[in-house]
């Protein structure tokens, strides 16, 4: 179950207009921080970011399933399944919360360490091309703070 103030600050996103790729950035967020402070582990950088969206769509958040082709057909009918829960609410199983948790503690934290979270958007920025990467950092440039 995410934080409630995680929860709060996706709904202000929402509020302000905000994707929900970035509403979703929250619990992303909140997934990487509880690695770190060992509350559990993850195999992969990319299990954690899974973990955050999983996280995010059961909380309501209108982020679609991944587009066909990019991953298999079980996740994109996970993914679907998560986002139909977050609309609902039903009963969450005691066991299987408890055994995930469980398999967790057994995985190592080094997945999250900045190195690792910078290897992991370097690969995913390269997949996008030159053109989209470009304009993500005029972007960047345009609207960060002066301090």
């Amino acid at each position: 179950m995410p934080d409630k103030d995680t929860i709060e600050r996706a709904r202000k996103d929402a509020q302000e207009g905000k994707s929900p790729s970035t509403q979703a950035g929250e619990f992303v967020q909140e997934e990487i921080e509880h690695i770190r402070q060992g509350k559990h582990g993850v195999r992969s950088t990319k299990q954690a970011i899974a973990i955050g969206l999983s996280k995010a769509r059961r909380a309501g958040v209108n982020l679609p399933p991944p587009k066909e082709g990019s991953v298999s057909e079980k996740t994109r009918a996970q993914a679907a399944r998560e986002s139909a829960k977050g609309q609902e609410k039903g009963p969450v199983s005691r066991k299987r919360s408890r055994a995930t948790i469980t398999a967790l503690q057994r995985e190592g934290t080094e997945a999250v360490s900045p190195q690792a979270l910078s290897r992991q958007a370097k690969a995913s920025a390269r997949k996008r091309g030159p053109e989209s990467r470009s304009r993500a950092a005029q972007k960047a440039a345009r609207t960060r703070s002066k301090q």
